[in-house]
């Protein structure tokens, strides 16, 4: 796990209220990371996006419990994990398209709304 201030639930420094519980596996490296903007300030390289033909990769950690979620089951989980049921941050919907390619209508990435993310 990697990122600035982690907490055991995966919260950090830019993100730490009870509902920023997830980590996610960065596809440029391969390591999980609190958030995009731990990765962006310790590392070097521009952050790499999951292809949409790998939805089924476990690439989402809840904080909660430890289960690593596919990418799939995370977009589809209604916003609690799916072994624990501890909730996750519905603001990070907003930006999936940050770390998931093809965020369609019905999904929800930093491009389909006009509200800051969480």
């Amino acid at each position: 796990m990697h990122g600035l201030a982690i907490t055991p639930l995966t919260q950090c420094t830019h993100y730490h209220s009870a509902l920023d519980i997830i980590a996610i596996k960065h596809f440029c490296s391969g390591m999980f990371y609190a958030c995009i903007r731990c990765h962006d300030e310790l590392e070097a390289h521009a952050p790499g996006v999951w292809p949409r033909d790998r939805r089924d990769e476990r690439a989402v950690l809840c904080g909660g419990c430890q289960h690593v979620l596919g990418i799939g089951e995370y977009m589809a989980c209604g916003g609690a994990c799916t072994r624990c049921g501890r909730g996750f941050n519905p603001g990070c919907k907003r930006h999936w398209d940050m770390y998931f390619e093809g965020v369609e209508e019905g999904e929800e990435g930093r491009n389909s709304s006009s509200e800051n993310p969480v």
